[in-house]
């Protein structure tokens, strides 16, 4: 039986998709007072639907492309400005991130360190 179980889940699963295709008999949809049912109802509303999912898109793509190109500058500072404020919020608020900074900061200065000794041992001061 351990063997069949897969294939009889399997089976079960298509015939449950196939019903939920097939069967279309209570999709309707109203225009200007006439009802469209059955399967040529179902097929206007899929069309219809999808054709407005399209259009939204397209429109949708047209926007973005349109302020990307206008707003470049302004939204790269901006961005820059969200995030250093972000940061600035979540150090405020969350006393939790300090254990996080910490070891960061120490690092960070470590490697700051070690990066002066670098450029005083190739260029000496005079």
């Amino acid at each position: 039986m351990k063997k069949y179980a897969p294939y009889i889940i399997l089976f079960l699963f298509a015939l449950l998709l196939w019903e939920v295709a097939t069967d279309v008999g209570y999709m309707n949809f109203h225009i200007d007072g006439e009802e469209f049912d059955g399967p040529l109802g179902a097929l206007l509303a899929l069309l219809f639907a999808g054709g407005g999912t399209i259009i939204a898109g397209f429109v949708l793509l047209v926007v973005g492309v349109v302020l990307a190109v206008v707003f470049a500058g302004l939204g790269v500072l901006l961005l820059g400005a969200l995030i250093v404020a972000a940061v600035a919020v979540a150090l405020a608020i969350s006393p939790l991130l300090l254990p996080l900074l910490v070891p960061l900061a120490i690092i960070w200065y470590l490697a700051s360190r070690n990066r002066n000794r670098k450029a005083h041992a190739v260029h000496p001061a005079a």
